[in-house]
């Protein structure tokens, strides 16, 4: 998620967290959290486990690095949202072709399927032409009021 309500817990102090962090805790997970986007509250932007070869991708909205909403609109909202996750899987090792689970929350499906061309667009310039299993699931509502679309992600890296 893009932000939480948990406080502090597992982004605020520790093995592994705040701007940048890295290193595994006991349990063999790195917390990575790169310092350009919004600090996280409560969550980790990715985890990389184990041998590293799975990322676990938090979700991002279009949060720019001060912790604002950008974007007006559904396709700057998600073009923003979607550049977040990529540089979260970035800082984790994986690329756009690593993507193997894509999971896209929207507070409007219905205007998400008006702009499905343009979304397409905005996935082709920044991901390419490599689809992971995906699934857009209607949202009552974000974290973030203004936020119109969350998107998280599993990655493999190769």
């Amino acid at each position: 998620m893009s932000a939480s309500g948990m406080g502090d817990a597992g982004g605020g102090g520790g093995i592994g967290s705040g701007p940048g962090s890295g290193g595994e805790d006991v349990a063999g997970l790195e917390r990575i959290n790169p310092g350009h986007l919004a600090p996280p509250t409560g969550f980790s932007h990715a985890v990389r486990a184990g041998s590293g070869t799975m990322v676990f991708l938090a979700g991002q909205t279009a949060l720019d690095g001060d912790g604002r909403i950008v974007g007006d609109g559904i396709v700057a909202q998600f073009e923003r949202a979607l550049a977040n996750l990529l540089d979260a899987a970035a800082a984790a090792g994986a690329g756009p072709a690593d993507l193997a689970k894509l999971t896209v929350f929207a507070v409007d499906i219905a205007d998400y399927r008006r702009h499905a061309r343009d979304l397409g667009l905005v996935w082709k310039r920044l991901v390419g032409t490599d689809f992971p299993a995906m699934a857009v699931i209607g949202a009552t509502r974000l974290w973030d009021a203004e936020a119109l679309v969350e998107v998280e992600g599993i990655a493999v890296v190769r």
